[in-house]
């Protein structure tokens, strides 16, 4: 005589019956209807959770490698900048692990004047020829014009380089002489007065963050000391890391060379209050992009409470037929887990081909509705950023899964624990 076993956990039947379910019309007691609502709004949840969480992580992204790639990392001022030994301390700074660049500079604030009489706040940069081309987020972005004759010429030449929204601000383009007046001068009997000196445009940058390219103007070191009359003094010693994030391993090493006449500090101290906004900003919004996901999943129990209701005659036929309380409670779990899952997937699908082509869609939009979505005089940035964190994603497909599966538990085991009788006794 053959054994003949039960069917395990989960097996054909079992699936067969809850896909049957899953599928069935409202007039045949199922809740298609209710079933396609919940795996849109799953769907639409993850999406959104995807795009909104990777756009803040672009946005961050952008921001963090244009405020670190356009100023330094570590800064060091103090008497030590004023010290015979500057130059020593400045070499031995160079060659300190993990220091990618160091730039003595002179900065300051002045007054922009174009030809055509138009006049607005600068922030001046003094730094070396061979240092402006190491900083990468100015020489590789010269979008006019070129750093050919920088530093050139007598005290460093009379060439600048400004940035485009200035140059437009000031209406000048390469070639064209602008204006910059320092507030503090020569001291006379009359009280200090203003120095000015005409400059011509050399090169016109972009950096793509509309806070530094509409305020910016790099000049020759020497040049710059003479203009604000700093003598042979800088106002700052810059230092950039080859990784700024592993500022707490270097910054000791630093702080030894510098010795007790500098003064050091770094990126965290200066961009602190705008960083810890953006971070408390990023987990608000992801806690409640993450309730929204779960009020989606809560709708499989509406859909699955009337399935169970609807069903009690087949619940009732299927026990006095052998089957168990688990067995009727996997094939209503596996009816809510599957549009869970479905529409989970469909999310992260939909979500990652919206971060991927949103560039695209940026332009389709202004195209079609003649309207900038994204300013840059507002966000700082001339594109919507969005970068893919994929542990976040796998973070977000495991909260939808996990609220999709415990939204079935309840109306599941509320039709495990129907008593056939009752269901069957006005049949």
């Amino acid at each position: 005589m053959t054994d003949v076993r039960p069917a395990g956990p989960f097996s054909g039947w079992e699936r067969g019956i809850a896909a049957r379910y899953l599928r069935t019309k409202k007039k045949d007691g199922g809740v298609a209807l209710i079933s396609i609502i919940s795996y849109t709004g799953i769907t639409l949840a993850v999406a959104v959770l995807i795009i909104v969480m990777s756009v803040m992580n672009g946005f961050r992204a952008e921001l963090m490698g244009r405020i670190l790639g356009f100023n330094g990392h570590v800064y060091v001022g103090g008497p030590i900048l004023n010290d015979a030994r500057r130059d020593v301390v400045i070499n031995k700074l160079r060659a300190v692990p993990g220091v990618a660049q160091v730039t003595p500079m002179v900065e300051a604030q002045g007054l922009a004047l174009g030809p055509n009489g138009a006049a607005t706040g600068a922030i001046v940069r003094g730094v070396a020829p061979t240092d402006v081309r190491r900083i990468t987020l100015i020489a590789n972005n010269i979008k006019q014009g070129s750093l050919f004759g920088f530093g050139l010429g007598e005290f460093g030449g009379n060439r600048i380089l400004i940035g485009d929204r200035l140059a437009a601000a000031l209406g000048v383009q390469v070639g064209d002489p602008v204006t910059l007046i320092s507030p503090t001068g020569e001291t006379t009997p009359f009280g200090s007065s203003p120095r000015r000196k005409t400059y011509s445009v050399g090169g016109i940058f972009s950096v793509g963050m509309s806070e530094y390219d509409q305020v910016f103007v790099y000049m020759p070191l020497q040049q710059a000391q003479l203009f604000f009359g700093r003598d042979q003094s800088v106002d700052v010693v810059e230092i950039m890391l080859t990784n700024p994030d592993k500022i707490d391993q270097i910054k000791p090493a630093i702080v030894n060379v510098v010795g007790p006449n500098g003064l050091v500090t770094d990126w965290r101290s200066k961009n602190q209050s705008f960083f810890n906004a953006l971070q408390v900003e990023r987990n608000t919004m992801r806690l409640i992009l993450l309730l929204i996901v779960a009020i989606a999943a809560a709708n499989i129990i509406s859909g699955l409470v009337m399935l169970v209701k609807n069903k009690g005659r087949d619940i009732a036929i299927l026990r006095t037929m052998g089957a168990g309380r688990g067995a009727i409670m996997r094939i209503f779990f596996m009816s809510g887990a599957a549009v869970g899952v479905l529409g989970t997937l469909a999310g992260l699908s939909l979500g990652v081909l919206f971060c991927a082509f949103i560039a695209q869609i940026q332009g389709f939009v202004e195209w079609i509705s003649g309207v900038s979505v994204f300013n840059a005089d507002v966000y700082f940035l001339a594109h919507i950023p969005a970068k893919l964190d994929w542990s976040e994603v796998g973070v977000i497909a495991c909260w939808s899964l996990g609220m999709s599966f415990l939204a079935t538990l309840p109306p599941a085991w509320r039709a495990s624990r129907l008593d056939p009788v009752e269901a069957l006794r006005y049949e």
